[in-house]
Order: structure tokens, then sequence, then C-alpha cells
């Protein structure tokens, strides 16, 4: 047997195209100072669906940033994952790629609601004046694997490329196939998510699930772990970012922002929210022994927060069957309550606000909740200052996929 050490999967790049910011600075100001962005919905011929408030991507130029020969082929989601790639590569000190090297870098991403904006468009086009007015490429720009396709495409990326259909949790689980990807040889992986869930057509698709919100008011429509609990609201945009080989990063003389460092997953049944409870805290032990992490030395929890009592209470309690009694005193935190829950790209953008956390020494706070009805430490109304060097990260989606994450700060290894 070898005895070479297996790389480290370290990220090294971040961006972010979110409702409540343009950039990833943007995003940490709005989610540090907890600043919800919650609102009415504004998007075209949605204003007589019971779905009223959401987190909206608004102020996003796509022509701006994307050539117009990426933007009439694809759809808004994959408008926004092209952009946060972009950002996350930059970010990383690989804006302009390497052309010798094409195949060392891979795509991944997780998807959900894909293209359906441009899939209603074009139907539209269909039954309104006939199958000659559609346009070639509908055949691709709604598909779920367009924006891995197309980041791959634009970089010149040659590397393993897929896209994981593993429900909301598919964002925690794409991370974890990206970094194994690394250890296993690939230098870079370009990996996460981003949805665009809120033209009529795809609003329409979700109006079936219980667990939505149709609540008008925003700052009461999306309350977690409190006994006004009445579901989620669903928010567009996501984030990318840069996984590569540890050693390779610190060659090539860029910072190692976190590394990504245990990942487990189950599955326990679509609406099954009592049963999830087993299923999460197996997923959390899962992802503390990958990363040979004792759970006291979890210092914070980025909750998935769905705002269904049945599951806020099968996840409070499963944090404590995995980490015992300090799973009554972890901090514990749901920024998603200001912009909303996007889906595949919500742990994605979660596991990048943990990563700024540990940067900055800060648990940012759960905007619109304060009555807690859990045994938790939820971090409400502002920021703790604290000593942060390993987050855990959990998601859960609609038709029963658990997964949990284990980052550590740049720098840190196994205590």
């Amino acid at each position: 047997m070898s005895n070479q050490r297996s790389p480290g999967a370290a990220v090294t790049g971040m961006g972010v195209i979110a409702p409540n910011g343009l950039r990833t600075d943007a995003y940490w100001k709005s989610v540090s100072e907890g600043v919800p962005v919650l609102d009415r919905i504004t998007r075209e011929g949605c204003d007589h669906l019971p779905l009223r408030v959401a987190g909206e991507v608004r102020g996003f130029d796509a022509a701006a940033l994307v050539e117009e020969r990426f933007l009439v082929q694809t759809d808004r989601f994959s408008h926004f994952a092209m952009a946060a790639a972009a950002l996350a590569l930059d970010d990383a000190g690989l804006g302009g790629g390497d052309p010798s090297e094409p195949f060392s870098v891979g795509v991944v991403t997780a998807a959900g609601s894909g293209g359906g904006e441009f899939g209603q468009r074009e139907l539209q086009k269909l039954w309104g004046q006939g199958s000659k007015f559609v346009g070639p490429y509908q055949s691709i720009a709604w598909f779920y694997a367009a924006s891995t396709g197309q980041i791959s495409i634009r970089g010149g990326f040659k590397g393993p490329c897929g896209v994981v259909a593993s429900d909301e949790a598919g964002g925690l689980d794409s991370l974890a196939h990206a970094a194994r990807a690394v250890r296993r040889g690939t230098g870079t992986m370009v990996v996460g998510a981003a949805e665009a869930p809120l033209a009529p057509y795809s609003m329409v698709c979700q109006l079936g699930y219980p667990e939505l919100s149709t609540v008008d008011d925003p700052e009461r429509a999306y309350r977690p772990f409190t006994s006004q609990a009445c579901g989620f609201v669903p928010a567009e945009g996501g984030a990318l970012l840069v996984v590569e080989d540890e050693d390779r990063a610190r060659e090539r003389g860029v910072q190692v922002r976190a590394t990504v460092a245990g990942h487990a997953a189950t599955f326990t049944g679509a609406s099954r929210w009592e049963e999830s409870r087993e299923g999460l805290a197996r997923a959390i032990r899962g992802a503390l022994d990958e990363a040979g992490c004792a759970p006291e030395e979890v210092d914070v929890v980025f909750a998935d927060a769905l705002g269904v009592p049945e599951a806020d209470r099968a996840e409070a309690l499963a944090i404590a069957d995995a980490l015992g009694a300090h799973g009554t005193r972890v901090p514990v935190t749901a920024p998603k309550t200001g912009i909303g829950r996007a889906h595949c790209a919500a742990p994605v953008l979660d596991t990048v606000a943990a990563v700024l956390a540990m940067e900055h020494g800060q648990v940012p706070p759960t905007p619109n909740v304060s009555d807690v009805c859990h045994d938790l430490d939820l971090v409400t109304s502002r920021a703790r200052p604290a000593e942060l060097r390993t987050a855990l990260v959990l998601s859960r989606g609609l038709m029963g996929s658990n997964a949990a994450l284990v980052v550590r700060r740049g720098g840190q290894s196994a205590r």
C-alpha cells in the first residue's frame, strides 16, 4: 500500500450572484449585518400566483458579464452560474486560464429547477406562432446540465465534468464530488450551483410543495425554528467555488481560504421529516468521521432551516444526536432566512458564508428570527464574534436527500 499523502482539497476562489449581493464582498456585508432582502415578487407574469415573496436577484446585467454568443444559448440560471464561475476563477488567480493544461480543470454543478424561463419562452412561441419559431437552443438551455457544459466550454476546461441531480442537498454533494476529484489527481475543479426558479412556469411547478410559504409579509414568510414557522420562500442566484490541490495552490502562491474536509449523504424520502432526523444525524457523523473531526471541534453550524415545524424539530434533534451535549452549545445560524432558499444553490451559498465567517471571526445572524422554540443556540439579531476553525454545513432536499459538509479554515488541519 502506498504511503503517499492524499492531496488536500483547497478552496482558493469564490464567486457569488445572490439576492443580497452580486459579488462575494457585497454578499458577506449583507450576511454579516443580517440585512434581509426578501420582498414581494416583481417578475412579469407572477402577480396572480399564490407565491408572493422570494429572494430576487436585482440589478444583474447578464450582457455585461457573459458574452452574447453564450447568452443566446442559455437560461438565466446558467447566466448566474457563468458569472459566478468567472468571479471565482478571478478570485483564485485563474481568470486567464492555463491553455497548456485544459485537462487539469473540471467542472461540476448541482441543479434543480433547470432553465424554466428559457423553456417557457420557447413553448409560448411553439403554441402561439408554430414550431418554425422555436429556436434550436431550446434543446439544451432548459437542461439541468447546461451550466456545467457552458462553463466548461467558455473556459476551455476538458477535465472531468458532471452534474449532480440529488435534490437540494446536491449543492453539498457537488462540493464533495469536486474534492474527491482533486484528491484523485485532478488539479482544479470549478464547482457549485445556481438557480433561477422565479419565472411563472417554474413557480407553478413549485406550487405543489406543501413546504412552500405563501405568506405575503416578507418579514414573516420564512421564520424557521420559531412557533410561527410556515415554510420556506424560494430564491434565485448561486455561488461557484474553485477547489484545487492544496499543494498546487501553495506552489502558485495563492491563499488557501478553506479546505473541504469531510462529507456524507443519506436519503430518507420525500416529506418524511421525522425520519430526516436519523438520516441527517448519520450524514453529520459520516462527514465528521471523514474529516477526522470530533463533535466538540465543530465551531459553527450552518443549518438547513426549512421552516416547516416538523422538519425544524427533526434538524434540531439531529444536531443533538450527532454532536451530543455540544449540539446545544455550538452556535447555529441560517443566513438564508434573509435571502430565501435557492434550492441546490442554498447550501453552496451557506458554504461561502461559512468560509467568510471563519475568515472574519464572526457567526452571522439569522434574519427575521427571534423567538426560537428549539434547543439550539441560534444566532439572531446580530453577528457573534468567535474564533472559528471548523464549520459544519447542513442541507436537506424536498425529495428526501440529506447531506453534511465539514470545512476548515485555511491553514487548519485535524486537531
